[in-house]
């Protein structure tokens, strides 16, 4: 890791011991810290009333339990997380993740990465996220249906539209939302749409929010590529993943022009140097919800499929690269290789995918690389604009949708960029979408007074 600032270095070494065996929080919270010396030198006066302090400590961290029975009658335990980071800017507002991976010091991470994701949207929601560690690999609708219920039976009294509004995140899409939606529904005893975004269209979804994450790390990067008077056109461009963000990321990087030759998932990835086939991309798992090693079997010649364990989708050559799976998936040693090969851009589509020597690597080679808390923010932009139709009983076109996302986007890369000219590193975007969006957090909450 980079070092940070001596007055900030006893900030993180408190975080460090308060949060023990939290690596992921800890990496979320030095990669912000280490952003912020030139901040504190020019504005010592956020160095005043722990507001850092206060800052990384998130304001309410609620964990629970989640009995439910599967479909053999048998009683299942899993464990359920909401971290309520900060609500300076507005409710506090993050997806929730089903994974086994999941546990308190993820879920912090994620939700500290969102505060500052959140306020870069110009929106007004705080930062918030939460999960368990429930897998729905496998799993019926039925038995998919009674662990959202039981999960929201517990959570349901820590939301509200105007206190905690979540979404979905990695295992969790439309069907879960449905779920946990008509669970809260039925507890509440009223129709509060805004407590959940990402909801279908049929009762008060916003069109476009599916795509919204791909297409926005797709505006961001094509708006980065503009600053060297370059775009997506022609660009041989590497997605790792094939979730949501994946698919969606294609599809607009090839509206653009750009030839998406790769993508991924748990299992491997795929390499088709004619170009990937988007339509039958979708089929395989939106509709068939099939392994990647599908795609290369029914594409036929020019794809061929690379098992997790024999390579890394990084040592496919490209022009761009787009990691829209997970954290840490990008290492130092892929960063090496993707330079090598001639990277010139990378754009984060998951919550910290990029390791700390990853993007050090990166920026030293002069690749234009775009952090994730700013080239991913599109979907919780969606998300407040799905809170702002609701509130307003309204539905707005896809195109209305998407061009207020285009717009947003635009204005975020715009911030960033701008920033970190004004602190004396340009083309850091690291450092930029930190300090936009830390100095927009930090003032509310010194205006807040000590709460």
């Amino acid at each position: 890791m980079n070092s940070i600032d001596e007055k900030l270095q006893p900030i993180l070494a408190e975080v460090v011991r308060r949060n023990a065996g939290e690596p992921e929080f800890h990496q979320a919270v030095h990669e912000v810290l280490e952003s912020l010396g030139r901040v504190v030198a020019k504005h010592p006066h956020y160095l005043d009333h722990a507001l850092i302090e206060r800052i990384c400590e998130p304001e309410r961290q609620i964990i629970f339990r989640i009995p439910w029975v599967d479909d053999k009658g048998q009683v299942q335990i899993n464990r359920g997380f909401r971290v309520q980071f900060n609500s300076a800017l507005g409710p506090y507002k993050g997806g929730m993740r089903f994974h086994p991976s999941v546990n308190v010091g993820i879920i912090k991470f994620l939700g500290f990465e969102q505060t500052f994701k959140n306020a870069l949207t110009g929106m007004p929601i705080g930062g918030g996220k939460g999960g368990s560690d429930f897998d729905p690999k496998g799993r019926s609708d039925a038995e998919i249906m009674r662990f959202c219920q039981s999960l929201m039976t517990e959570l349901h009294r820590h939301l509200g539209e105007q206190t905690d509004v979540p979404a979905g995140d990695i295992g969790v899409g439309g069907r879960e939302i449905g779920y946990m939606f008509g669970q809260y529904k039925r507890l509440n005893n009223r129709f509060e749409a805004g407590v959940f975004t990402g909801k279908a269209l049929a009762y008060g979804g916003s069109r476009a929010r599916t795509e919204a994450t791909g297409y926005g790390n797709t505006y961001f990067v094509q708006a980065m590529l503009e600053t060297r008077g370059t775009s997506f056109d022609g660009k041989k461009v590497v997605v790792s993943g094939s979730g949501n963000v994946a698919i969606y990321t294609i599809e607009k990087v090839q509206s653009y022009g750009g030839k998406i030759i790769a993508c991924s998932d748990s299992s491997g990835y795929v390499v088709d140097e004619n170009e990937i086939d988007l339509e039958l991309l979708k089929d395989i798992k939106n509709v068939r919800r099939e392994r990647i090693s599908e795609y290369a079997r029914r594409r036929g010649q020019g794809a061929h499929f690379i098992a997790a364990d024999k390579g890394s989708i990084w040592d496919v050559p490209c022009d761009v690269a787009m990691p829209s799976a997970t954290q840490n998936e990008l290492s130092g040693k892929d960063a090496a290789t993707l330079i090598r090969n001639g990277v010139i851009a990378v754009g984060e589509g998951a919550n910290m995918p990029s390791t700390p020597e990853a993007i050090k690597a990166f920026q030293d080679a002069g690749v234009m690389f775009a952090p994730g808390k700013a080239a991913n923010a599109g979907g919780v932009a969606t998300s407040a604009l799905e809170m702002q139709q609701n509130a307003s009983r309204d539905s707005w076109t896809f195109d209305q949708t998407e061009a207020r996302l285009a717009t947003i986007m635009r204005g975020i890369h715009d911030s960033c960029y701008q920033t970190a000219e004004e602190y004396g590193a340009p083309g850091n975007y690291v450092l930029g979408a930190n300090v936009a969006g830390f100095v927009r957090v930090a003032e509310a909450m010194r205006m807040l007074g000590v709460i």
